[in-house]
């Protein structure tokens, strides 16, 4: 199992220690480092300014939303990153959720599966420096209408690689198959072993559709993985707690909040009711303190370092191919050293 490190959300603004960590990770042998992106900061400038001063790992877009960008651009950007890197660059692509898609980035969100195939293929495409054609449900390039002046173009740079990997974030089963379908790597937010059959079908089933890119031996999972250390486990849990409180609760509107559901196939859907109907009703302090500590422990590893120890086997034996961290120096260190 490898190691990746993510650098989080940044909150009012960079996080504090990043380039420290990124150091140490680096250091450590991590396999990767990864930025996000949700409507703050965007993902591929920071990547870009700590990944110069990093030599050997790998650097992601965990998540690089769908809809703040053309395919083409996306594409443009991807281009550069690897030559930038030396052919270091993940293309981590995910569709986000409709409150983001249309409130902040004015595009319409319904039918996501279906403008994810069209945008992947687009980008393919113009990685493989191959004259771009496309006539689809959600892009037609060139642009039907307009001045009628456009034409078909291929990228003026040589691609490095010309095919760089791309991975797709999901959580619904269908999103999964698509990303094992058609993508190199699936990137699951909150995973928790116990969820490791759901997601194992989920993935089969695109791995056995008509020219599905990959197979288990080739395929990676990336998860995201708070870790926290600490001999009290409630004291553990608090740091993950508002986390999420805030997804479960804030991310999405009822009926729409594809995170809730993750939790509710594991159990827990009264406990995700009761966080939604405190957060949305503006108590987000009583909605932080009803996430349980075991829905806390299914998605993280939390507690004195022996308790850690013990589950992260059940990690080991999952689907998860690389543990995405987002810790401190000291943190990576201890990790670095029991998942050996």
């Amino acid at each position: 199992m490898k190691l990746g490190f993510h650098t989080g959300y940044w909150s009012s603004g960079p996080p504090a220690g990043v380039e420290e960590a990124i150091a140490e990770a680096e250091r450590l042998g991590f396999d990767s480092i990864w930025a996000a992106e949700a409507y703050g900061s965007d993902c591929l400038t920071p990547l870009a300014w700590w990944g110069a001063k990093t030599e050997t790992v790998r650097l992601g877009t965990n998540i690089l939303q769908l809809s703040a960008r053309t395919p083409t651009a996306t594409a443009m950007a991807a281009l550069t990153l690897d030559h930038l890197s030396g052919g270091r660059f993940v293309l981590g692509l995910g569709a986000s959720g409709p409150q983001v898609v249309e409130g902040w980035y004015g595009q319409p969100y319904p039918k996501p599966l279906a403008r994810t195939r069209e945008y992947v293929e687009i980008v393919r495409k113009v990685i493989a420096r191959e004259r771009v054609e496309f006539s689809g449900q959600f892009y037609q390039l060139p642009y039907q209408g307009g001045a009628g002046l456009g034409k078909p173009l291929k990228s003026t740079v040589h691609p490095l690689r010309t095919d760089i990997p791309i991975y797709l974030a999901a959580e619904g089963p269908k999103n999964v198959a698509l990303a094992a379908e058609i993508a190199d790597g699936w990137l699951p937010l909150f995973f928790s072993p116990r969820g490791n059959d759901f997601y194992k079908t989920a993935l089969q089933n695109g791995f056995d559709k008509p020219g599905a890119r990959r197979s288990w031996d080739t395929f990676e999972v990336p998860a995201f993985l708070p870790v926290i250390v600490n001999d009290d486990v409630e004291q553990a849990a608090d740091w993950v707690r508002p986390m999420l409180g805030l997804y479960i609760g804030g991310m999405g509107a009822k009926g729409a909040n594809f995170h809730f559901d993750v939790f509710a196939r594991l159990g827990y859907e009264a406990e995700c009711a009761r966080i939604q109907e405190l957060y949305l009703g503006g108590h987000k302090a009583e909605a932080i303190a009803a996430v349980p500590t075991r829905m806390v422990e299914d998605i993280s590893l939390i507690g004195p370092l022996a308790k850690i120890k013990d589950e992260l086997a059940a990690w080991k034996e999952s689907v998860v191919t690389t543990l995405l961290v987002n810790a401190d120096a000291k943190t990576l260190r201890t990790l670095t050293e029991i998942v050996a």
